[in-house]
């Protein structure tokens, strides 16, 4: 949603990455992890953050929370001079409750089954992750923010 609200902002185009993957590999994210596992995932993840980036001006690309923690993705995104990484930092509570509810739909989380547990999860998989976000060019809190006020946020700071 943020994505698509900071691209229609700036005019440009807008593509989440896992329906771009979705669309080349003509299957569900969930069913890629199930039938091939996340390894395979991760390669084809590779593959496509590559070539949107080498194809694509002018594009918000939304990324998923491990696109940049795994093979030389990191690289690829800030090796580009026209790219900029953008970190949304959301706190852990509200990280929870919004994952807990759409855990169904996220290959790693489907079967946690309380908040609990959950919230171990995600704690764990920020600090695993924390390098890799803080190479970012900039973050926006984006906790108790409306849509409007992230894309207003992210906008003013590319203005910088």
């Amino acid at each position: 949603m943020i994505g698509r609200k900071l691209a229609d902002k700036l005019g440009f185009s807008f593509q989440d990455l896992d329906d771009e993957i979705e669309k080349e590999e003509k299957m569900k994210i969930s069913q890629i992890f199930s039938e091939k596992g996340e390894i395979a995932f991760r390669k084809i993840e590779i593959d496509v953050l590559e070539r949107r980036l080498k194809s694509e001006k002018n594009l918000v690309l939304a990324l998923g929370g491990g696109t940049p923690c795994y093979g030389n993705n990191l690289e690829t995104i800030k090796s580009n001079p026209d790219t900029h990484m953008i970190y949304l930092k959301v706190n852990l509570d509200t990280l929870t409750k919004r994952h807990f509810w759409e855990r169904a739909k996220r290959p790693l989380l489907h079967e946690i089954d309380n908040e609990d547990k959950l919230y171990d999860y995600i704690r764990k998989h920020l600090f695993e992750r924390q390098y890799y976000y803080m190479q970012s060019d900039f973050f926006v809190e984006a906790s108790a923010k409306t849509p409007a006020e992230i894309v207003t946020a992210i906008k003013t700071k590319l203005e910088e």
